[in-house]
């Protein structure tokens, strides 16, 4: 399994996708929390106009970090900042944030009853890509997400020239992937998100610039991908430029919204 890029990467789609980082309340399980995301709140969310696509990123509860131990760069996740969950929002076009203003509303008033820390990292569009590394007929069995963090004094073009030319194409060209999507992020703005009664804390030296979704055929599968020296290889080509790499395991995946259309029951 190498870590060189193909010649010719794989068919992508560009999208215009922002995701929400969540931490669940504390003052009630964390179960409770999640369940409450997964029905009430997700009825907001899911009717907004002008969306393409709304999933749940539902993330384990024991998170250390998957990506392998890197001399020079943070792999194992702070358990203070862990994170929870992420809602993930595609929109159909770039006006479609107007058209949601009203239940955006809605989803700002109803944060308080589950979430205690909201971040919403933005990217301008065309800057979320879907890869096609797989056939349609196969399924996802098990996920992973990627946080990077650009290391200080490194430029922006030269973190994300590396990540789109080499750490991708590279991912995609180990044959094991059945889901990549990948989002780069602007500038964090607190005032973009700033809901009531939730924290929304980031500091500069906690702050990410792009995730990367993986998707596997089971958690054999990941369990694999993430041992592999193809892996370890793609470590030392990012460490030049990524101060953190955060892997997070994936619990579930729920789609509420796909194709512009609200789904009558939540898909995996």
């Amino acid at each position: 399994m190498g870590t060189s890029p193909p010649t010719t990467g794989p068919h992508l789609e560009k999208h215009f996708t922002s995701s929400v980082l969540l931490w669940v309340r504390s003052g009630q399980s964390r179960q409770t929390g999640m369940d409450y995301w997964k029905g009430p709140h997700s009825g907001i969310i899911a009717a907004t106009p002008g969306l393409e696509e709304y999933r749940q990123i539902h993330l384990a509860e024991h998170n250390p970090g998957l990506w392998p131990a890197t001399t020079g760069v943070e792999t194992t996740i702070p358990a203070d900042r862990k994170i929870d969950g992420i809602a993930e929002v595609t929109f159909q076009s770039a006006l479609s944030p107007l058209k949601g203003r009203k239940q955006t509303a809605l989803a700002y008033k109803d944060e308080v009853n589950v979430f205690r820390r909201t971040l919403l990292y933005a990217g301008p569009p065309n800057t979320s890509h879907w890869y096609d590394v797989a056939s349609p007929e196969e399924t996802v069995g098990a996920r992973a997400i990627i946080y990077l963090r650009r290391r200080p004094g490194v430029r922006p073009s030269d973190f994300r020239r590396l990540v789109k030319k080499r750490f991708i194409p590279a991912l995609a060209g180990t044959g094991m992937l059945k889901e990549l999507r990948t989002q780069s992020f602007m500038p964090w703005i607190k005032k973009t998100w700033d809901t009531p009664n939730v924290a929304h804390d980031n500091p500069a030296d906690q702050r990410f610039q792009a995730s990367i979704i993986l998707g596997f055929a089971d958690s054999a599968a990941r369990a694999t991908f993430f041992d592999s020296s193809a892996v370890q290889d793609l470590s030392h080509q990012l460490k030049p430029v990524a101060s953190a790499i955060h892997a997070y395991d994936v619990e579930a995946a729920l789609t509420y919204v796909k194709h512009g259309r609200i789904l009558p029951h939540h898909q995996q």
